[in-house]
């Protein structure tokens, strides 16, 4: 995808779209604020570029030769969402500032650097080539991370603001848990399917 008002516009909706890392930053937004939050956005991003990064390099051509290797990255993939959604609604419980650690920079780089999102920005969207033609891109793709994922942790301040009493961490940590696995499930079920 070359052309750069595509190639945004294909980032944005794929990085807006509810997802695993989406979902960490939401909740974190409401259960310790916007600024409190604001160390999960460089884990995101590094999170997506090692994990680009890798599969432009090693993993595209291993796809290209086996299909089984995307089906096990798939598994691999959706294992970590069940692992972190299953932490979570362990620990949902926990007083709010124990939240800081559930839902941790470590954290968002793990569930970013194994988010299905990836393989289609590796291999759809981020045009291939040496990596002097692949940083521009890659750099432009960084500064749409920061802008939607401050955009998630944003919306999870407001909906905590909304929601008042309701949106206690045990709430939004089981909320979100919830969310981790519906998302891991259809992770499976597409190496399954596919």
């Amino acid at each position: 995808m070359s052309d750069p008002i595509i190639f945004v516009l294909a980032v944005l909706t794929l990085l807006a779209t509810p997802g695993p890392t989406n979902t960490l930053l939401a909740a974190s937004g409401a259960s310790l604020g916007i600024r409190r939050s604001l160390a999960l956005v460089p884990a995101e991003i590094c999170g997506y570029l090692v994990s680009i990064s890798l599969l432009m390099s090693v993993a595209a051509p291993l796809i290209a030769a086996s299909a089984l290797a995307g089906t096990l990255l798939k598994i691999a993939a959706s294992l970590w969402l069940l692992c972190c959604a299953t932490r979570l609604w362990r620990e949902g419980g926990a007083a709010l500032h124990t939240a800081a650690i559930i839902i941790s920079p470590q954290r968002v780089f793990m569930t970013t650097l194994v988010n299905p999102k990836s393989l289609i920005f590796a291999l759809v969207i981020i045009p291939p080539g040496p990596a002097a033609q692949v940083a521009p891109w890659l750099a432009a793709f960084a500064a749409l991370v920061a802008m939607v994922a401050l955009a998630w942790i944003a919306i999870g301040a407001g909906l905590a603001r909304s929601a008042g009493h309701l949106a206690t961490p045990r709430h939004i940590c089981r909320i979100a848990s919830v969310a981790l696995t519906c998302f891991a499930m259809l992770v499976a079920g597409s190496a399954i399917a596919g």
